[in-house]
């Protein structure tokens, strides 16, 4: 039910945001210089690599300074910004999701270098396709933020990531259509009324 699920929404998202997704390319294309769409390797279901689609949001050749987006990153294009604060530079996903790599809920696909630090017990989130949003990004949906000082890798590493993949576990021990659904309905409530989980991790 939930492959079902993510076909069907996936299809049809990305054929009614078309014309929206096409706005979005030009922009990018005429405020920037370099491609339209991100491509980075990430982890996916069974710890197998994929290549993730994003809408890019930063300057050409930006690939210094780690797979972290911090606050004020000065890689991120002023287009960028907006992009990511409304999480459009995401939709790409949907095609990742119609490929079978993704799920519209599921656990945020991680960098491969990240991944290689997860325990035995973390590495559990990997038994199900990642997704475009998670219970986990909701709760961290300001995570720029919390990344602002200049110890940022060690307080992601030590910090932000368990906690993330704990929420993430919660979740796998817990997951039905229904909580899935919830998941969406918060991840959009997030993109406009942002001060109740800015900051403020919090379970599903």
């Amino acid at each position: 039910m939930k492959r079902a699920f993510d076909l069907v929404a996936s299809c049809l998202a990305l054929l009614l945001l078309s014309p929206f997704l096409a706005a979005v390319a030009v922009a990018i294309k005429l405020t920037s210089r370099g491609p339209v769409l991100f491509r980075g390797r990430r982890v996916g279901l069974g710890g197998t690599p994929f290549t993730i689609y994003k809408f890019r949001t930063m300057r050409e050749g930006a690939t210094a300074g780690g797979a972290i987006t911090r606050l004020n990153d000065p890689r991120v294009t002023r287009l960028g910004r907006v992009l990511r604060r409304l999480k459009i530079d995401e939709l790409p996903q949907l095609i990742n999701v119609v490929r079978g790599e993704m799920s519209i809920v599921g656990p945020r696909p991680e960098d491969e270098s990240y991944v290689a630090l997860y325990s035995e017990e973390q590495r559990k989130v990997l038994t199900m396709r990642p997704g475009i949003t998670s219970v986990a990004s909701v709760a961290y949906s300001d995570e720029e933020r919390l990344l602002g000082s200049d110890d940022w890798h060690e307080r992601y590493v030590n910090e932000i990531m368990p906690a993330k993949l704990r929420l993430e576990l919660e979740y796998l021990g817990r997951q039905s259509f229904a909580s899935d659904l919830r998941i969406v309905l918060r991840t959009l409530k997030s993109l406009f009324f942002t001060t109740e989980t800015r900051g403020t991790p919090r379970t599903q």
